[in-house]
């Protein structure tokens, strides 16, 4: 039992200094390579000279210029429709007719209206006479005092009396005329004419159907005026509004010939907005010609609006524009590794470290010796949406160079002012830096800054 348990104890001890020893080794290599340094590496763009278009996008639909809505004024049933989905019809033409003889029944009881008060007023008129003959001969037996004076008086407004039965007579005659003129008015409603010369995109109506008037005109036929002159009707968001104008050119097409590109002219920028789920929009809308009659009602145009063109000018990558730089590059700029940009030093990058730059992120130096926070997407500075921001590669080290932005197309950024030269590397992005003391890619150590 005694030699037992030395073997044992010097067991435990060999166990123990294996263990310590694989610690001491683990620990060696994460210090001795978890502090190693990559060094930086930059993907670049080239400035280049050429064309930008900046355009605006939108959806739309066609329509034609003038849509007459054909209604019915009275009701009844459809007895005849005279024209179909298609039909071209002209201004005046019989499109449908509604059942008229409950109106020719009416026409009819008004004539006999008319008639009845016409025979009163005749009546009227001889009863007047009457009277008015008793009271003139009421007043030569007066005059002879061979008539008392309440007979005189009896006389008189008897004769008043028929006068006036005379003149109710002749009002009820001319309501009994109004009458059968608003008959005959209605049954000329029960025959529909086309109020102008025109296509009929829709019909709501067969023949045997009730169409009831009594709260509004029910819809028949719907008539496009001419479908060789249509519009269309745009929906623009507002960050865009303001880059169109009426007489611009636009280009658009449709999922019926997606092939072949259309043109269109704005017409007027609606000033009424119309607002979905927070979104505002404003209706651009376009006179567009339809000669061949190709393009239908309803139709989905995508348009693009031309709102401004430049040939041959410098042409900086938006990925430039929207680099940042990582904690790394900007520490070796504070190690003095930058250089002068644009005639100005970036010698007190350092103390710009932790407020951002527009464009220049961290560190970024304002031209003026000192570092500050840029604006907004781009690298503009506060306040000058135009002033922008890129780091170029000029022997190999980052220089930040401001310029002035002119006409963009989201993917390029026109140069109107500024040092940058045709052939400059742009920085978009940066990999390498400190290695993660783990040794895993993308540690807290590692570089990797790339802002699309």
């Amino acid at each position: 039992m005694d030699e037992i348990e030395p073997s044992r104890s010097r067991r435990k001890y060999w166990i123990l200094a294996g263990v310590l020893t694989a610690v001491a080794v683990a620990a060696y290599f994460s210090f001795s390579l978890g502090g190693k340094k990559s060094e930086l590496t930059y993907e670049t763009a080239k400035v280049d000279r050429g064309r930008i278009v900046a355009k605006v996008t939108a959806t739309g639909t066609l329509s034609p210029l003038v849509t007459v809505q054909v209604g019915s004024q009275v009701s009844g049933r459809i007895q005849a429709l005279y024209a179909d989905f298609n039909s071209t019809v002209k201004k005046g033409e019989v499109i449908a007719k509604i059942d008229p003889q409950l109106f020719e029944a009416e026409v009819r009881q008004a004539r006999a209206n008319l008639s009845a008060a016409q025979g009163n007023l005749t009546k009227s008129k001889a009863q007047a006479l009457d009277s008015k003959l008793q009271y003139e001969r009421a007043q030569s037996l007066a005059k002879q005092n061979l008539v008392a004076e309440a007979d005189l008086d009896t006389a008189r407004a008897n004769a008043e009396a028929g006068a006036a039965t005379v003149t109710a007579s002749e009002g009820g005659v001319e309501q009994a005329r109004a009458s059968l003129h608003q008959a005959q008015i209605n049954l000329a409603y029960t025959t529909i004419y086309s109020p102008t010369d025109g296509t009929v995109i829709s019909r709501s109506v067969d023949v045997g159907q009730t169409v009831a008037a009594s709260l509004q005109a029910p819809t028949l036929f719907t008539i496009a005026e001419d479908l060789r002159k249509m519009q269309v009707d745009s929906s623009v968001a507002e960050a865009d509004v303001g880059r169109l104008q009426p007489g611009m050119e636009a280009t658009f097409f449709v999922d019926a010939f997606p092939s072949e590109r259309l043109t269109g002219t704005v017409r007027q920028i609606r000033n009424a907005p119309q607002t979905v789920q927070n979104v505002v929009t404003y209706d651009a809308v376009l006179d567009v010609s339809n000669p061949d009659l190709k393009l239908k009602p309803g139709m989905t145009a995508n348009i693009t609006f031309v709102t401004a063109e430049r040939s041959g000018v410098l042409r900086v990558p938006n990925a430039a524009l929207r680099f940042r730089p990582p904690p790394e590059m900007a520490a070796s700029l504070r190690d003095g590794a930058a250089g002068e940009t644009g005639g100005r030093t970036a010698s007190a990058a350092g103390r710009g470290k932790g407020r951002g730059g527009g464009g220049g992120g961290p560190g970024a130096g304002d031209g003026r010796g000192g570092w500050r926070r840029g604006g907004t997407d781009g690298g503009g500075e506060a306040g000058t949406p135009d002033r922008k921001t890129v780091w170029v590669l000029r022997d190999d080290k980052p220089v930040r160079v401001p310029f002035r932005a002119g006409v963009t197309d989201g993917s390029v950024t026109e140069m109107t002012e500024g040092q940058l030269r045709e052939g400059d590397k742009v920085i978009t992005a940066v990999t390498g830096g400190v290695a993660d003391r783990s040794g895993q890619q993308g540690g807290p150590g590692n570089s990797f800054r790339r802002v699309f």
